[in-house]
């Protein structure tokens, strides 16, 4: 009976349930075993706990204990009388009698003072079958009696009492009639938890301490929230999270089916200008931004982010949880393994490269009719094609089921994909900085049959699965894209895919947990999304779609996502405009665009900045004119912004060694530039309350007019969306491919893939492709070496100049601070 019962719990067909069994059985094992939400009966212990506390609204009432309180009516001042009704329904009507104002006692059949108790009740209720030797004599004329049975769904226990007295009411029919409106009350109950809920969002308390701790310890000084609580508080159901952990938990899909029809929210992305190494806080601001939104503007709002590779949190960038007091917690969970999606990627990744060099070897070893007979095995007698074959053939044309039916030609065609191995594009993976898997050679062990080939590793974000996992909007989607992905080209010059290699169904089920968003919290306690995590330099750089999309519905119409886009907004904004804005089909309200004196400095002429060496003088002291003198990039960022006709504020990530005539400059010069406003902000030294006046301006511009337009039409040539990016964002006088590049446009234009959005693979450090030119450089030729295609994420990607698709380490990495305390398994040393 348990067993059933739980399996009815985990049925979200099954809204309720109602316990028709032997008295026996109707012990608290089994009334408990049921979920209390699906308790018709009222009688689990959560419910009863609810009854007896008064909270009538968060329970339901036992029928039995609704039929009785029809029956008897006016209560007042009446004395009632329980007898043989125990457990939980003696529980239950005695808690509601006396909230009617009866006077209830209770008793056993056995009691020696039951007669007298008999006969000074004004209602006798019997709660089980009367024994034969307590006469009805005992209780006094004008006694209101009330029979109840066990069996709701039988009158069998009330059948023997029909020769009682005419007073004498059994409630069997009537409960009946109870609990089927119970059944109502708790479908309507279901439907109303579907709906939107307002948020009831406890913040947490933030004591900001000078001078400021590293960020892991600031991260460990907070108690977060446990991440039930979290989701409760904004309006997600039990059965819409996966809880991994006490901080991090799965939001499944299905909620946007659920709040299909709430309005979205308002739409904030974070950009930059042109970044140092060091980076300028994009992800610091998007904290401190929700943080102050939400815990001090008591708007809701939801931060996405991307998941950090353990690539650069090893080796020298670190982490990308935020910083100071505007930062995800815990930050040791958020930069390292966190709910393995990376992982899921690589394992994604690779076995599809293994496919292509296993089959490869196969069909150069085997006959025709010897491989379709492996592809196509007897099994148990029977032969026949799997689904993933089927769509195979429809696509070759070959209209047959039956594995026996195929011509030579046929069993040719369909087992031979004829992998030209000099045109394989897609490489291995692995989330670790390792430069001596740049280039490698595969196939060398005899059992390779001398099937020997140059490859690479990447790092794993850089794959396309990433990408396709921040821009998917569905399982179906990803399923889909997963399958177009091209992998080489055949010795016809025809595209090879994933689909072709019968791997597709494998990759989804790789990736069907991967593809639910990582719900965490920021030090506030306002809600995150983490998910995907593409490079904006090789990749698109946005988080994904689909953790956009949920957490627009539940910000409710008057709230706000804010997510960012890598690097400065020529590369990350651009793409997020023309790239996930295409596959998302929403539309941003706003543009934050992120600036640092430092930043402004480095483009006004000053001395190089670099990633683990202390800054010069001029970037720690007051020079106004290198200050006026970068702001050329600034300037140039804001027009960039403008061409997708979305307002842009600028936000000034102050340092302590800003000074403030320089940061009223950059305000000064930003709103010449044609910025809605600019705000100074020290959410690293003060969490959320310094991003208050960030956060007004934010909601201000958001109210704007907004005339949002993509840069260029899809239906435009490759090379003239180049050319357009090329010439309105970065500035260039041209563009200049390479002969090898213009094969690759010819051939894609060629195979059909001309109409797909341009993601320009070039360095983030410079508008050109030059990354010691800073500032606004004008009047260069942008060089395109290379051309590639991810045809399943969806975008054609030119490289510009030489891009590496795998980090190396430094001569001392961050990982000879990081370390782990083995008694309390404290992380130490990340930031």
């Amino acid at each position: 009976v348990v067993s059933e019962i739980l399996r009815l719990n985990e049925d979200p067909n099954v809204q309720g349930l109602a316990l028709d069994l032997p008295e026996s059985l109707c012990n608290s094992k089994v009334l408990n075993a049921v979920k209390p939400e699906k308790d018709v009966d009222g009688l689990s212990s959560v419910n009863l706990g609810h009854l007896v506390r008064g909270d009538v609204y968060d329970c339901l009432v036992p029928p039995t204990v609704c039929a009785v309180m029809e029956l008897l009516g006016e209560l007042g001042g009446k004395t009632v009388l329980l007898v043989g009704a125990g457990g939980a329904l003696g529980a239950a009507l005695q808690s509601v009698l006396q909230r009617e104002g009866a006077a209830v006692l209770s008793c056993h059949w056995k009691a020696p003072q039951l007669q007298s108790e008999l006969h000074r009740a004004d209602v006798v209720v019997f709660g089980s079958m009367k024994p034969d030797d307590v006469p009805m004599s005992w209780i006094k004329p004008g006694t209101t009696i009330i029979s109840c049975s066990h069996d709701l769904l039988s009158e069998k226990h009330n059948s023997g009492q029909q020769n009682n007295p005419a007073a004498e009411k059994a409630v069997g029919s009537l409960a009946i009639a109870m609990r089927m409106q119970n059944m109502v009350k708790n479908v309507e109950r279901w439907i109303q938890s579907q709906q939107y809920r307002k948020w009831d969002l406890h913040c947490l308390k933030l004591e900001p301490l000078s001078p400021v701790p590293s960020d892991l310890e600031i991260s460990r000084a907070q108690s977060p929230k446990a991440v039930d609580v979290l989701a409760k508080e904004i309006g997600l159901l039990k059965d819409e999270i996966e809880i991994y952990g006490q901080t991090k938990a799965k939001v499944r899909l299905s909620l946007l089916e659920r709040l299909k029809e709430q309005p979205d929210g308002k739409y904030v992305l974070v950009a930059g200008i042109t970044p140092t190494p060091l980076g300028e806080g994009k992800s610091t601001v998007t904290v401190g931004l929700v943080q102050a939104l939400t815990a001090h503007l008591n708007i809701n709002s939801f931060a996405c982010l991307r998941q950090p590779s353990q690539g650069p949190t090893f080796g020298v960038k670190g982490g990308a949880a935020g910083g100071g007091y505007a930062q995800v917690i815990p930050m040791e969970e958020f930069n390292l393994h966190l709910t393995g999606d990376i992982h899921a990627i690589t394992a994604a990744n690779n076995l599809l490269a293994a496919a292509i060099d296993a089959r490869i070897l196969h069909e150069s070893s085997q006959s025709d009719k010897s491989l379709y007979n492996r592809l196509v095995p007897v099994v148990n007698g029977v032969r026949g094609f799997s689904a993933i074959q089927l769509a195979r053939l429809r696509r070759l044309g070959i209209n047959k089921t039956d594995p026996n039916t195929l011509t030579e030609e046929e069993m040719s065609r369909f087992a031979r994909l004829d992998i030209d191995p000099s045109t394989i594009t897609w490489q291995r993976v692995v989330d670790t900085n390792d430069r001596f898997l740049r280039k490698i050679t595969v196939g060398q062990a005899n059992t390779e049959k001398g099937f020997v080939r140059q490859a690479q590793f990447d790092i794993a974000v850089a794959s396309e699965i990433m990408a396709i996992l921040a821009l998917t909007t569905s399982l179906q989607d990803m399923k889909e894209r997963l399958g177009r992905i091209v992998v080489a080209n055949n010795k016809k010059g025809e595209p090879v895919t994933a689909e072709d290699l019968g791997v597709t169904g494998a990759l989804t089920v790789l990736m069907k947990d991967a593809i639910k968003p990582t719900l965490m919290q920021t030090l506030e306690g306002t809600p995150v999304f983490v998910h995907a995590g593409p490079f904006a330099n090789i990749a698109h750089g946005s988080s994904s779609v689909l953790a956009d999309k949920i957490a627009l519905k539940l910000v409710g119409e008057k709230g706000f996502v804010v997510t960012e886009a890598g690097f400065g907004a020529d590369i990350g904004m651009e793409k997020f405009f023309n790239i996930k804005c295409r596959a998302s089909g929403l539309v941003p309200s706003v543009v934050v665009l992120v600036a640092t004196v430092r930043a402004l400095k480095m483009h006004g002429g000053g001395p190089n900045v670099t990633s683990g060496a202390p800054l010069k003088k001029e970037y720690t002291e007051e020079n106004l004119q290198l200050v006026a003198d970068g702001c050329c990039n600034l300037q140039k960022q804001i027009q960039i912004t403008q061409l997708f006709g979305v307002p842009v504020v600028v936000a000034l990530n102050v340092f302590k060694t800003d000074s403030p005539a320089e940061v009223d400059l950059v305000c000064k010069m930003a709103k010449e530039s044609g910025a809605f406003d600019a705000v100074p902000c020290d959410h690293w030294s003060a969490g959320g309350r310094g991003a208050i006046k960030l956060a007004q301006a934010v909601e201000k511009a958001a109210n704007q007019k907004n005339s949002f337009k993509y840069l260029y039409n899809l239906e435009l040539p490759i090379v003239e969306k180049i050319r357009v990016i090329a010439q309105k964002v970065y500035g260039a006088q041209d563009i200049e491919l390479s002969p090898a590049a213009q094969s690759q446009v010819d051939r894609y234009t060629q195979q059909g893939f001309g109409n797909l959005p341009i993601c320009m693979a070039k360095t983030h450090l410079s508008l050109s492709h030059q990354p010691e030119r800073k500032g606004v450089p004008t009047g260069f030729v942008l060089p395109i070496s290379d051309v590639r295609a991810s045809i399943g994420a969806g975008f054609i990607y030119p490289l510009v100049g030489t891009m590496s698709t795998m980090p190396g380490l430094p001569t001392r990495p961050c990982f000879y601070d990081i370390d782990l305390d083995p008694i309390t398994e404290e992380v130490k040393g990340l930031f």
